[in-house]
């Protein structure tokens, strides 16, 4: 019986080279583990940027140790550049994070990438003095659907109501998208051109965009493009 690829370079000593379809594989197999695993350098963080660098950097870690593949830099912005994927670890209790702007157009047609979300609940054990994140979910929201949900609807709406380029203009005023009138109307014959998807992220106006992921946990697996892996 032939070896598949990833099984010979296994076999030869040779780390694959990493994929979507893996990444998501392995995602699901660290969530398991760091479910169950007791850290003791979290014991009593409450900081949920330090929570997840913590587990972005050791989720990097065990890829690098199975598989080729380019890290992230700040320059690419996102966490695996070539497969076009950025992670983002947030708390049951809040689900949200920041992520960095480009443009008003990425509420309408999504941020250019996709996510894979961690989404945990932190409990601290006061007696060993450590702390176990439950990785509750895992969800894989592609590009496609990256965009905001309003904001897409509302569009989707005008479109569906014969709206003209005055229309999406006077909307995307309202919903306060940081763009000058020359951007407004370009963005908006642009709409008029090609009919964006439904987004299913909430993304707020910020100096960076401000990502919330109730709906999607909400949605997940029961949407196209939005996959429930955990």
């Amino acid at each position: 019986m032939e070896l598949g690829a990833t099984e010979a370079e296994e076999k030869n000593g040779m780390r694959p080279k990493l994929t979507v379809k893996l990444l998501v594989r392995e995602a699901k197999d660290f969530a398991r583990c760091e479910s169950e695993h007791r850290e003791t350098t979290l014991f009593g963080v409450t900081d949920g940027k330090a929570i997840g660098t913590y587990l972005e950097h050791k989720f990097q870690d065990y890829l690098m140790g199975k598989y080729l593949y380019v890290k992230g830099s700040s320059a690419s912005g996102i966490d695996f550049p070539k497969l076009g994927v950025d992670i983002k670890v947030t708390s049951a209790r809040q689900p949200q994070s920041s992520c960095p702007f480009k443009s008003a157009r990425q509420k309408v047609y999504g941020l250019g990438y996709s996510l894979l979300v961690f989404v945990y609940d932190k409990k601290d054990d006061g007696n060993s003095r450590t702390a176990t994140l439950n990785i509750n979910h895992v969800i894989f929201v592609k590009s496609g659907r990256t965009a905001d949900f309003q904001t897409t609807k509302g569009i989707l709406n005008i479109l569906a109501n014969d709206g003209n380029t005055d229309d999406i203009i006077a909307f995307m005023s309202e919903r306060f998208l940081p763009l000058d009138d020359i951007q407004a109307r370009q963005l908006a014959e642009e709409i008029l051109k090609k009919r964006p998807k439904v987004g299913y992220l909430t993304i707020s106006n910020a100096l960076q965009w401000r990502l919330q992921y109730s709906r999607v946990i909400e949605q997940a697996g029961k949407v196209a493009g939005i996959d429930k892996v955990v």
